[in-house]
């Protein structure tokens, strides 16, 4: 039997910090697909999962001076994809990448990247992707090895290829992003990349680079991993936090041996690259 999808639109009053505050509190109980909006995001997940008083009892629904409205609406599973092909566009980052879905034509590009999303996180849309692939564009990519935390779409990682990494790694810890970096990596014809369905960063190998673009806390909570999967000299780039939390992020990877090189912003977000002295 075909699943029949709820969309959830949520409006918020102020929008941030409590877009993706709500996001993320909403992913730990089942929400498996989100699309940000104008006055706050939509969110998707199986109708025969949803529970009413699961959602109502999140801990954003008892912030102060919050306001919060929202409808529902059933998704037959035949609109899913178009639903996608419509509010779907082509991402031009910067002047060197370009990242589109299947559906849409070829676009001139030094690197362009076909993401088709079925609700994982990373179209390209959002500003710490982005951030991350600005980043990642002027990261040496040469016949280097990589870790991608959180993968999502797969998007960071196949851009790593495309820039010559050989040795890739992909990590998430929903079966569906898994599922959907594989599509990906197919159509963007990579050889490179191997995937691994874990939250967990435990692997022997020592790497040129590790990309984690996740949130705040669980970078925090996975950094020593961070290190000790790191060469020495390696590229440590961080996203998925706001300008007022790089203070915190600074004092952990400096706790850790790591040296500050930069960071690039944008509303209110933050990418930032450290170096493993």
């Amino acid at each position: 039997m075909a699943v029949i999808y709820l969309e959830v639109t949520v409006r918020l009053s102020p929008l941030i910090p409590w877009r993706e505050v709500m996001i993320a509190e909403m992913g730990s109980i089942g929400f498996e697909g989100f699309e940000e909006t104008s006055s706050g995001f939509k969110a998707y997940i199986p109708k025969n999962e949803y529970r009413e008083k699961s959602f109502k009892q999140i801990a954003v629904f008892s912030q102060d001076g919050l306001s919060i409205d929202w409808n529902t609406l059933d998704i037959a599973p035949e609109n899913w994809n178009s639903a996608w092909e419509q509010n779907f566009i082509p991402t031009r980052i910067g002047d060197r990448c370009v990242i589109r879905a299947d559906f849409h034509p070829p676009e001139r590009a030094e690197f362009e990247l076909i993401i088709t999303p079925k609700m994982s996180f990373g179209t390209g849309h959002h500003e710490t992707t982005q951030l991350m692939v600005l980043l990642l564009l002027e990261t040496d990519c040469h016949q280097k090895s990589i870790v991608d935390m959180g993968t999502g779409t797969g998007v960071l990682a196949i851009l790593s290829e495309k820039k010559g990494a050989t040795n890739i790694l992909a990590i998430d810890n929903d079966p569906w992003c898994i599922e959907n970096t594989l599509e990906n990596i197919a159509a963007n014809q990579c050889k490179n990349i191997r995937t691994k369905l874990t939250d967990q960063l435990s692997e022997t190998l020592l790497f040129d680079s590790v990309l984690a673009n996740i949130n705040r806390n669980i970078l925090l909570e996975q950094m020593d991993a961070y290190a000790k999967a790191l060469k020495p000299a390696g590229n440590l780039l961080l996203s998925g936090f706001y300008v007022e939390d790089l203070g915190i992020i600074r004092s952990k990877c400096e706790s850790l041996g790591f040296r500050f090189i930069r960071n690039f912003e944008k509303n209110q977000w933050v990418a930032a690259l450290f170096i493993k002295l």
